[in-house]
């Protein structure tokens, strides 16, 4: 087992933890074992696959305009596998090139493997004789598209 996954007070998912992070949330007493791995615990506690907070966590930092950040990772995570042959995703590919227009919009990027990537090369699908398996959406906190908070950079001198 990899990680826990941790619900808000209301139920709604947040994010993932690492099992050891989810005990010490069990220890501080800042979060309830909502479900757990059967016959297996962690000192007196189960060991837990959904934690769920005590209190609830705010979350306005989470989808600012409505829309949750574009990233590489966010896309690869909302297709899960090529776009084009269903392989597994290794990087990201405009649906309309860059060079024709296209912007880097969740509507126009799609999970692709390098191999489609390269074939597929400056052209649309349709030129490419390569069409969508999938329909680019932007993705609603019910995906479980959670973006992370971004690190505190030190001021520079």
């Amino acid at each position: 087992m990899a990680d826990v996954l941790v619900l808000n007070a209301g139920y709604e998912p947040l994010h993932r933890v690492s099992v050891k992070h989810a005990i010490t949330m069990l220890v501080r007493e800042v979060a309830v074992v909502e479900e757990s791995v059967d016959g297996m615990s962690f000192g007196p506690y189960p060991l837990p696959r959904v934690l769920r907070l005590v209190r609830y966590v705010a979350m306005r930092w989470l989808y600012r305009g409505g829309r949750p950040t574009v990233t590489k990772d966010g896309v690869k995570r909302r297709d899960g596998a090529c776009a084009y042959c269903g392989g597994p995703a290794q990087t990201v590919d405009h649906v309309v090139p860059r060079s024709r227009g296209g912007d880097s919009s969740w509507l126009n990027l799609v999970a692709a493997c390098r191999a489609c990537n390269h074939r597929k090369a400056n052209r649309t699908p349709l030129e490419a004789g390569m069409p969508l398996r999938l329909t680019p959406r932007i993705p609603t906190p019910e995906h479980g598209m959670v973006r992370r908070r971004p690190r505190a950079r030190p001021l520079a001198a």
